[in-house]
């Protein structure tokens, strides 16, 4: 005879029906043409440091769920995501031992210590990030010319550095453009912007390719559009209102909106789904205080770029967001009197 079992369980009773898995595929997927016009420009510099650091970062994750005696998540694509977006944020030719501390450092520390993927309040790629600008300050401050004719025949010697050891730069380019307008006021040409035609760290590159994958994510409906609008639209609106108070000081909000790594922060690292808002509202405010803080520490601040400390910050408040604005239960007033 054949029964039939009702299961109970608790909300949410229907979903998208697209697993963990398959949006964190999709990033990948959206990811790797940023990845390969990366390796095109600084050739296999880039190569050798997104590749140690995805590395790592997926090695971690094993090692420590094996430790935990878990079942590894490597095959949820999480950890490859930490790895490319941490060697996107490394200069191309960064010693590869640091670039292998880092991918250790996001996942052990960024993610795995919080309890893993769904818990970690900080974007892992960033957190490591953050670790590496302290404690190796002039490798990751010093940048490499995009676009040498032998890119794909030869290596930087600072590349193959020995662990512990110092770095010696055989070529140095002389500036990103932020640092370019920081320290010397000079801007760049918003088409070479927009086109990653520059120096400056793996990640710097096509805007155009990295809002193209992030209309994919949009559309695939993976990713919440109100983040990377929000961020891009306060970035604009600060600076663009400078400008116009002093041209002659301030940049373009073009310049702005394509130098550095605001693009790629604004479309692959502030939407992370763990890290951000859940409110609609809530997503334009964590949005809105990353663009208005990079833009706050590219001007008055004592860096160059801010979009990484930004990101981390709004990370620190996002439940604090959530809290504070909170969706109207259906069938209740906006406003609940006091008793």
């Amino acid at each position: 005879m054949l029964r039939k079992t009702l299961h109970i369980s608790t909300s949410p009773h229907i979903n998208s029906g697209k697993s963990t898995e398959q949006i964190m595929k999709n990033v990948v997927w959206a990811l790797l043409p940023v990845v390969f016009f990366s390796i095109y420009s600084f050739g296999l510099n880039a190569l050798l440091v997104i590749a140690t650091a995805t590395f790592a970062s997926v090695l971690t994750e094993h090692v420590l769920c094996k430790l935990s005696k878990k079942k590894t998540t490597v095959g949820d694509y999480s950890a490859v995501i930490t790895g490319l977006l941490l060697g996107l944020t490394l200069p191309p030719s960064f010693p590869l031992w640091m670039a292998f501390i880092g991918g250790i450092i996001g996942i052990a520390l960024g993610k795995y210590i919080f309890g893993g993927l769904g818990y970690n309040v900080f974007n892992p790629a960033l957190v490591a990030r953050a670790v590496l600008q302290a404690a190796f300050p002039v490798a990751i401050t010093t940048w490499h010319p995009a676009f040498l004719t032998d890119r794909f025949s030869t290596v930087a010697s600072s590349v193959f550095t020995w662990p512990f050891m110092e770095p010696k730069f055989d070529v140095i380019s002389g500036a990103t453009p932020l640092s370019a307008f920081k320290f010397d006021g000079v801007t760049t040409s918003t088409v070479e912007l927009a086109l990653g035609q520059i120096s400056g760290s793996a990640g710097e590159t096509s805007a155009v390719i990295i809002i193209l994958g992030g209309l994919y994510l949009i559309a695939r409906n993976m990713m919440n559009w109100r983040i990377p609008a929000a961020v891009l639209l306060s970035a604009f609106v600060l600076s663009g209102a400078l400008f116009l108070i002093n041209s002659e000081i301030y940049p373009s909000p073009w310049f702005m909106l394509f130098s550095g790594g605001l693009m790629l922060g604004a479309v692959f690292m502030a939407t992370d789904m763990v890290s951000s808002p859940i409110t609609p509202l809530g997503l334009w405010v964590y949005g809105g205080i990353i663009g208005i803080l990079t833009i706050v520490i590219r001007v008055w601040g004592g860096l160059s770029e801010g979009v990484m400390y930004s990101i981390l910050l709004a990370n620190a408040i996002s439940p604090h967001i959530d809290s504070v604005i909170k969706n109207r239960v259906y069938g209740t007033k906006r406003k609940m009197k006091a008793a």
